[in-house]
């Protein structure tokens, strides 16, 4: 499991071990000071005798599959209403974003992760539509 922090964070704690271990600081101290096995300090070093040893590695992980790119295309898609594009009423629910994508973006994506794409990446939230009185 990847460590937490971010590349250059990570990168930074490998560097740092390696010196203090190379000024004479004890590998189990460095190890305890920074929250790490011994093992990784002596793997560090090692890998710092190497050319870009300790540099840090892009994130491991499928690329999304809707990129910047179309998230402001769908974003423009989507403010222009439901209506616009079919739907009887202006409600835009996940399985019609989903079909919105697949229709105008070509990537086909289950609702959930529509769900998630909408909230997390473009910050729009699940609204429910009020309800009037029959009277």
């Amino acid at each position: 499991m990847r460590p937490k922090g971010t590349s250059a964070e990570l990168e930074r704690r490998r560097r740092r071990a390696v010196e203090l271990v190379e000024r004479g600081e004890s590998p189990t101290t460095v190890a305890r000071i920074l929250g790490v096995r011994t093992p990784s300090i002596h793997r560090w070093r090692r890998m710092a005798r190497k050319p870009h040893g300790l540099d840090t590695k892009p994130i491991p992980g499928r690329p999304p599959r809707l990129t910047d790119y179309h998230l402001h295309k769908l974003e423009r898609l989507l403010l222009q209403g439901a209506k616009k594009h079919g739907w009887p009423n202006q409600l835009w629910t996940a399985d019609r974003v989903a079909r919105l994508i697949r229709e105008r973006l070509g990537v086909s994506l289950h609702p959930e992760h529509v769900r998630k794409i909408l909230k997390q990446r473009l910050g729009w939230t699940s609204q429910k539509p009020r309800r009037k009185a029959r009277e």
